[in-house]
């Protein structure tokens, strides 16, 4: 098991693979992040209060290492950062399990994860999975009870992880469905920016949940637009990580959305918030993605409009507001 990524969601992640798994394999890019975390017992700049038996883990800051060492992969490292660590490979991966952590889209390709590695690096869409759901890092580090799901093209490999990551505070299912879970994840992030700008703009909870039921049906328009096929949208793959994202304030796509409500310029809330916010970047690409499709999605357009137009963000809302129902 080799995780790649040294970010609060991979963070997570090896604590939940630690559970049954005796080893891993954790490449982090920096090596005097890997020094303090052997040293401390614990990741010295996210979920801190996670401590590690890091006699079980074989930290390493070569990429290539930690890929020729593992069976399977979990990517967790940020879209807008993942070409440039993956540009790193000399390794072949392509007999690998590629496990998707990301719940972003890659900048400028507009493709997801999945799609990415399959055109880019040859990995046979049989390897590749995608794990979802409503599932805050910070939440599992309290080992608080979280539903994750494992999608792939494999039923037999989505089923080995999934057994995998299952524990007392993690229950897993499995789906097929890893396009649309995957493209949901990315619309869920720019849904949660519109609702943090909204509650940023002080509207309250009665809207919120008008803004939820017309979100859902956006991204049950795009989907079905992008991936037809049966799917059940109110599924926790799918409405679950919609609301969690659009309402808890461990989430920082509705964190960033609040400061824009609250007249923070993008840059200024980009510079503040210090993490990568995935919705930012997800934005621009869906809506360059429905430039083909031509799926009516206003609250897309109005959060791109804010984030890339510089659209008032009062005026923008006002607006997206006549087209609820």
């Amino acid at each position: 098991m080799g995780i790649l990524g040294g970010g609060s969601w991979a963070t997570a992640i090896a604590k939940i693979f630690l559970e049954k798994e005796q080893e891993i394999n954790w490449y982090m890019r920096r090596d005097d992040r890997i020094e303090e975390f052997r040293e401390l017992g614990h990741n010295p700049a996210y979920l801190t209060d996670v401590s590690f038996d890091v006699s079980r883990i074989h930290f390493s800051s070569d990429i290539n290492e930690t890929v020729l060492e593992s069976d399977i992969l979990v990517l967790a490292i940020p879209s807008p950062y993942l070409k440039s660590h993956l540009q790193k490979l000399t390794t072949d991966i392509k007999g690998k399990v590629l496990l998707s952590a990301t719940k972003g889209i890659v900048p400028d390709e507009n493709m997801t994860i999945s799609e990415y590695v399959h055109e880019c690096y040859g990995m046979p869409d049989e390897n590749i999975l995608v794990v979802s759901g409503p599932s805050h890092a910070e939440e599992i580090a309290l080992e608080r009870l979280t539903y994750l799901t494992i999608a792939g093209h494999d039923a037999q490999k989505a089923a080995c992880v999934a057994q995998k990551m299952a524990n007392h505070y993690v229950l897993t299912s499995t789906s097929n469905d890893i396009v649309g879970i995957e493209y949901g994840a990315v619309l869920k992030n720019i849904y949660a920016i519109c609702a943090g700008i909204y509650y940023g703009q002080k509207f309250g909870d009665n809207f919120h949940a008008v803004l939820m039921s017309n979100a859902i049906r956006e991204a049950q328009r795009f989907l079905s637009a992008i991936s037809p096929g049966e799917r059940n949208i109110a599924n926790s793959a799918y409405l679950g990580d919609l609301l969690v994202t659009s309402y808890s304030n461990f989430s920082r796509n509705r964190v960033f959305g609040t400061m824009i409500g609250r007249g923070y310029s993008v840059k200024a809330a980009q510079v503040e918030m210090e993490m990568v916010v995935e919705g930012y970047y997800g934005t621009k690409c869906i809506h360059e993605i429905n430039e083909r499709y031509k799926v009516d999605m206003p609250i897309l357009n109005a959060v791109y409009n804010i984030l890339y137009n510089k659209a008032n963000a009062r005026t923008e809302l006002k607006e997206l507001t006549k087209k609820f129902n």
